[in-house]
């Protein structure tokens, strides 16, 4: 599984999404962006080494010729937690200019399952056209949006939730509440 973190609020996100892979012995391959580095040392209190040591493999974002980089190299999943707009544009109009949106490219062109989790709101009518038309190839739009009726008590339980969320759109089993079993 390939996890990539951009410059986009929501670190936190990204973290307990990569602890849980962890928890489930799934292999993690990472990329984090430069942006990505500064948000983490601003929304969180965990250093940039603990995060990349939540990953089995650690990628550059600048290093075109790493293996993601390539078709030829197996990535079941691609998972962009969180997903800035600038990101999002990038891979929706194959501006594959770092590693993030050239794997991601890479995903698209040989029908690979890819989830974007953007965040932005609210979302301009670029934003909506740019998730229209990777839906429309087939890309996984899904925004970090709360689920009310989980009655959460606290921010960590609408962030547990929604990477259950996550986990279920690539075939993982969490314990989140769900709907018709509260």
């Amino acid at each position: 599984m390939l996890v990539a973190i951009t410059g986009a609020t929501g670190v936190d996100l990204a973290v307990k999404f990569l602890k849980t892979l962890k928890e489930k012995n799934i292999e993690i391959e990472l990329i984090i962006s430069k942006i990505a580095e500064k948000i983490i040392n601003i929304e969180t209190n965990y250093k940039i080494s603990d995060i990349r040591n939540l990953a089995d493999k650690n990628y550059e974002v600048d290093n075109l010729l790493s293996p993601p980089a390539s078709g030829s190299y197996k990535i079941a999943c691609m998972i962009v937690i969180p997903c800035s707009m600038k990101t999002l544009s990038a891979i929706a109009n194959g501006y594959a200019n770092n590693l993030i949106t050239r794997a991601a490219d890479v995903m698209i062109k040989e029908k690979r399952k890819l989830i974007l989790v953007v965040r932005e709101t609210p979302f301009n009518a670029i934003h909506l056209e740019n998730m229209l038309k990777l839906a429309r190839l087939g890309v996984i739009i899904h925004p970090p949006i709360p689920s009310y009726y989980i009655k959460p008590k606290s921010v960590e339980e609408l962030i547990d939730h929604t990477v259950g969320r996550i986990l279920d759109q690539i075939g993982i089993e969490s314990n989140i509440k769900r709907w018709g079993t509260l």
